[in-house]
């Protein structure tokens, strides 16, 4: 049974993520959506944005809607860059208004006045799940899992059925690849090591850089972003490989033989926030008020499978794309879930040791 935490720390709770959970169960800059005033400064608003077909769903899903229904242009900005959102609000110089967050860099951002607060003027927060709203600066977005990923043509007799198997190069041979942000990495070293699901967390950091130490000489890439996991797969640069389950389902959809391994998921909460102090933030707020809506989350996670946070939105969520997301119940049921609290206060320590761990 995976542990609940304090959902005031911005973690995600295995008992909310199953609200709604049993119906039916950037490298590249995307194109800027250009409204009515294209040229107009202050008819325009500006989102960071993961690249791929992250930034093509946001722009179907929430974007097109968006400007159709307010003459309000949305840039994108990618990729998403966390150093930028404290260097922008410090400097009072945006180069974009609002992007989505996880749990502990929440905390910290909150900690540190990043975050603009949640403007009720045009946010009607009423027709918001209570538990989606975070510090009243943050509105929950979407769920999102990292998974475990091989390719099934390299190991045509089983491949690894967990995060041992991951550690074992003997039995399972060929090159690896991790997502280059320790605490995801450093959680799964945990249970590659034997820690089980729920005492994960807080915590042994000496005991899960002990553990990394052992696969860093079989790690070919630590990539950045989303898209650059997808063609590491897909090119079979990489055997396996921790990525996003709705980016590895994108690719098994357009016929690359991979197969995703829930056991051991980390299954966390993406949130929209808006940077502090943006001189477009009632456009930005405006912007997430039509993403929170259930009807354009489920059109989201119909183009790309993550698990969206309104439970109505599975009304318009049909039950073979149901069954593909985190939110299912038996997927849920093998996560992990980030300890925000823990997390926030220790996120720049972690940071610079493993900065430091990587460059060894």
């Amino acid at each position: 049974m995976v542990k609940d935490h304090s959902l005031s720390a911005g973690t995600l709770t295995r008992r909310k993520l199953l609200v709604g959970a049993g119906v039916g169960a950037g490298a590249l800059a995307a194109p800027a959506i250009l409204g009515p005033a294209l040229h107009a400064q202050e008819n325009t608003v500006y989102i960071n944005t993961y690249g791929g077909s992250w930034t093509n769903a946001e722009i179907e899903a929430y974007s097109k809607p968006f400007t159709q229904e307010t003459g309000i242009a949305v840039r994108t900005v990618t990729p998403v860059v966390t150093a930028k959102r404290k260097a922008q609000v410090m400097a009072s110089n945006y180069e974009w208004d609002f992007c989505t967050i996880d749990g502990g860099e929440f905390e910290q951002a909150k900690r540190e006045g990043l975050l603009e607060p949640i403007d009720h003027s045009v946010v009607d927060v009423s027709k918001i799940p209570k538990e989606n709203i975070l510090g009243d600066c943050a509105i929950a977005a979407v769920a999102l899992t990292f998974a475990l990923t091989y390719r099934k043509d390299k190991y045509p007799q089983g491949g690894p059925k967990n995060w041992a198997d991951f550690w074992d190069v003997k039995k399972f041979p060929g090159a690896r690849s991790f997502y280059n942000r320790p605490w995801t990495a450093l959680g799964q070293a945990l249970l590659a090591d034997g820690v089980p699901l729920d005492k994960v967390y807080p915590m042994d950091l000496d005991r899960a850089f002990k553990k990394m130490d052992q696969i860093k000489p079989h790690v070919k890439v630590w990539w950045e972003q989303n898209t650059q996991a997808q063609q590491l797969i897909k090119d079979g640069e990489v055997d396996m490989i921790q990525m996003p389950t709705a980016r590895a389902q994108e690719l098994i959809d357009q016929g690359v033989p991979l197969e995703i391994v829930w056991n051991g998921a980390e299954t966390h909460w993406s949130y929209w926030f808006v940077s502090k102090g943006s001189p477009r933030a009632k456009a930005a707020w405006k912007y997430i008020a039509l993403a929170s809506r259930p009807d354009r989350q489920a059109a989201f996670c119909n183009l790309l499978p993550y698990g969206p946070a309104h439970p109505d939105a599975f009304k318009f969520i049909d039950a073979k794309t149901a069954d593909k997301l985190p939110t299912k119940p038996e997927h849920l049921a093998e996560a992990f879930i980030p300890d925000a609290n823990w997390l926030a206060p220790r996120l720049d320590g972690i940071k610079e040791r493993w900065t430091q761990w990587i460059a060894m």
